[in-house]
């Protein structure tokens, strides 16, 4: 039996399986066998490139690719957006590369990579699609772009997590500490509503936990469980944007907005420059960056601001300054929202927020 009977064959047999109480633990036990059997078809995935992925160089204060299936306008708005020479045509596959380009909002620098087009079973390597993805994974922030004659935004995030891309999710918050002996121990801080003791042990024995203790701090359900027993997901912040709206009513436009009800599309024309400020703006808030300013002892507080995550610590800083910030840590000086008081003194693990303004004394 090939591979893509086996994911049909327990496909089905999950299909037709009543859900309750009784076949819950069964259901879950079938569900890690499927998460299994995809990832090795994506493994041995045909039609890849067989000189590899593409090789990314994150530069500035974060990386966003533009993704989205052929002619949906993104080499036209990597252009408008920055200072980028993405060739543009009325034609399929028309970027065959990954196209960079930088800009800037709100005072920090962005690195926006234009990826190739997408085809229907990218995740199963069609196309160049594992290669497209394999990007998509390391991406802080991913904009799905379909237009108004395509707005294909749920089909791209199907696409995205049969990868193991997980978008506008957090990951779930369970530790597992393995035994030689005892069997599987199942504790949790929260009422678990969505999966019983029983599946979790079930699933686990699938994934070759014998023995330990499994703590579960979130009321996680089985495709949560699973993913975190795979160990190669990834938790990607994601926007919608649909282009071409020139070329479309406003009945059509609210249309898609109800048919992407979740997602709060962003409508653009990048061919007349037209929502491009609102866009930056969903980006910037999307990434929940801040901006921190840094002053060094005996001198002025620079003007311009360093660009950090949102609940980011002084360590955090020192760290992305350089390794030396760290090994010499002393203490740090704060003036702003954080402060008690100018000049209040803290360690490592102050959490800093936006518009802190930061000395950091080393010896």
């Amino acid at each position: 039996m090939t591979i893509e009977e086996e994911i049909e064959a327990i496909e089905e047999e999950i299909r037709e399986t009543p859900y309750n109480k009784a076949t819950q633990q069964h259901i879950g036990r079938l569900k890690a066998k499927l998460a299994k059997l995809k990832e090795k078809q994506i493994k041995q995935g045909k039609g890849t490139n067989s000189s590899g992925g593409y090789a990314i160089k994150k530069e500035g204060d974060a990386t966003i690719g533009l993704i989205g299936y052929p002619s949906v306008g993104k080499s036209t708005l990597l252009n408008a957006l920055t200072n980028a020479k993405s060739e543009v045509g009325n034609y399929h596959f028309t970027t065959l590369d990954v196209i960079p380009g930088v800009m800037e909002h709100n005072e920090a620098i962005f690195q926006i990579l234009d990826l190739p087009g997408l085809v229907s079973g990218a995740a199963a390597g069609k196309g160049r699609g594992k290669e497209v993805l394999s990007v998509a994974r390391v991406m802080d922030l991913l904009v799905l772009i379909g237009d108004v004659h395509r707005p294909d935004i749920m089909s791209m995030a199907q696409e995205l997590e049969q990868m193991g891309i997980r978008l506008n999710k957090e990951p779930p918050e369970i530790v597992i500490k393995k035994h030689d002996r005892g069997g599987i121990e199942v504790a949790s801080t929260v009422e678990l509503n969505r999966i019983d003791p029983e599946t979790v042990k079930s699933i686990m024995r699938e994934y070759g936990f014998i023995n330990g203790t499994i703590v579960i701090r979130t009321d996680i359900d089985v495709e949560e469980l699973i993913d975190h027993l795979s160990g190669n997901r990834v938790y990607i912040p994601a926007i919608a944007v649909i282009n071409k709206t020139d070329a479309a009513k406003d009945e059509q436009l609210d249309i898609i907005k109800d048919d992407l009800e979740g997602w709060d599309p962003i409508f653009i024309s990048a061919e007349e420059c037209r929502g491009l400020d609102g866009l930056k703006e969903r980006m910037f808030e999307a990434l929940d960056l801040i901006r921190v300013y840094l002053k060094p002892q005996g001198e002025k507080g620079d003007d311009e601001p360093l660009i950090i995550n949102r609940g980011s610590t002084v360590e955090d800083v020192c760290r992305k300054l350089h390794t030396d910030f760290v090994k010499n840590f002393r203490y740090a000086r704060i003036w702003g929202p954080t402060a008690k008081f100018p000049k209040q003194r803290v360690g490592p693990d102050h959490v800093l927020e936006e518009g802190d303004t930061l000395r950091i004394i080393t010896g």
